[in-house]
Formats: C-alpha cells, structure tokens, sequence
C-alpha cells in the first residue's frame, strides 16, 4: 500500500467565512479517509502558512490539497491561484476552487489560473456535504496525488 494511504490526507481550506468554514469541517468529519484539515481566513494567511512563516504555522504541513474561496478579503482567490502557480514549491498543489459564484468569467478565469475543479458550494447543509463527498472520492480515492514537497 502506497505511503500516502498510511497518513491522514492534508487539506488547506482558504476561507474567509466562519460558518461556511464550519460546514466543510463538519463535512469533512464524514469522510472515508482521515483528512487532517488547516483552516485560514485569506490568501496572505495562506501564503504564512505555505512558507511556515509565524511561530503559528511553524509546523505546517505541505498540503495535499488547496479549497479556496473566490471573494476574500486582502488577497483573493485568484491573486493567491496566480500567485502559488508561480512559486516551484507550491505549483504542484492541487487547488480547487470552492465559492459561491457561478459567474461564467470567474469559473474561466479560476481554470486559466491553474484551478484544479471549481465547485460551485450548495447552500443546504446536506448538499454541501455531498459536495464534499463527491470532492473527497475524487481527490483521495480515484486521483493520484504527487509526493512532491514532502
């Protein structure tokens, strides 16, 4: 069995809304596999996480997986999608648009970016969780991941 299957799956859950942070934590919890979930609130917390930058994220791990909202304060998803894909160290993470916009020029713009998926989030809790399943069978159960950065 392949060493990734043998430790928690790490996700880094870029959102600057509490409640829907609490919906996808909650979600998670329902998952198949361990997942060991990191939230922070914006793309410059995200960037001081990446980079182990504060005592607060010293420890840090290398994620496995990017959900990232659109419309965040200070720097927004798709700065921050610019951004990652052109540092070496981090262009390799998956990064999965997760928002509530369906606007067509946001779904574009977010592929052209280097988005890995964008999921459009449901409002109910149900099908916000089924979301995350669907998410979950994809990205830990059917995609192989690359080990780089580890």
């Amino acid at each position: 069995m392949n060493e990734r299957h043998n430790r928690p799956f790490v996700i880094l859950l870029v959102e600057d809304e509490p409640a829907d942070a609490h919906l996808i934590k909650v979600a998670l919890r329902e998952s198949q596999r361990q997942v060991d979930l990191h939230w922070v609130n914006d793309g410059v917390e995200a960037f001081e996480f990446l980079r182990r930058e504060s005592d607060r994220f010293r420890t840090a791990p290398h994620p496995d997986l990017i959900l990232l909202d659109l419309n965040m304060p200070r720097m927004d998803g798709r700065e921050f999608l610019a951004a990652i894909k052109q540092e070496p160290a981090f262009r390799d993470i998956p990064a999965v648009m997760l928002t509530t916009s369906d606007v067509e020029r946001d779904v574009l713009a977010s592929y052209r970016l280097g988005a890995a998926g964008y999921i459009v989030k449901p409002v109910g809790l149900s099908e916000l969780a089924a979301a995350v399943k669907g998410l979950e069978h994809y990205w830990f159960g059917v995609v192989r991941l690359p080990e780089t950065g580890r």
